[in-house]
């Protein structure tokens, strides 16, 4: 099992900054890749960035490339999404997930519960 916990998210404005950090344990979780999804009200529940644990080999959603990076505290047990130049659409709920990498939903077995970012024009 993994666990995964997430904190920072909140209320900023239309060009500000947040940093989403998402705390993992369990047996073996550094054998996966972790990354992060969201999912606007109405909309469906999309990709954001991933990041492989071992390699720390990242990939963004286009939406987000040269915005968002995610990395990794191996020390820490911990993966962060530095989220800047934030735009209204951004906002969503944000969920921290580990598993076998990629774009699609259905590859990662672990959630964790969410966090709210709500980006205000």
């Amino acid at each position: 099992q993994v666990q995964l916990v997430e904190s920072g998210g909140g209320l900023v404005q239309d060009g500000g900054s947040l940093r989403l950090s998402c705390a993992a344990s369990g047996r073996a979780f550094s054998s996966y890749a972790m990354g992060w999804f969201r999912q606007a009200p109405g909309k469906e529940r999309e990709f954001v960035a991933s990041i492989s644990w071992s390699t720390g080999f990242t990939s963004y959603t286009n939406s987000v490339k040269g915005r968002f990076t995610i990395s990794r505290d191996i020390a820490k047990n911990t993966v962060s999404l530095q989220m800047n130049s934030l735009k209204p659409e951004d906002t969503a709920v944000y969920y921290c997930v580990a598993g076998a990498g990629g774009r699609r939903q259905g590859n990662y077995n672990y959630w964790g519960q969410g966090t709210q970012v709500t980006v205000s024009s």
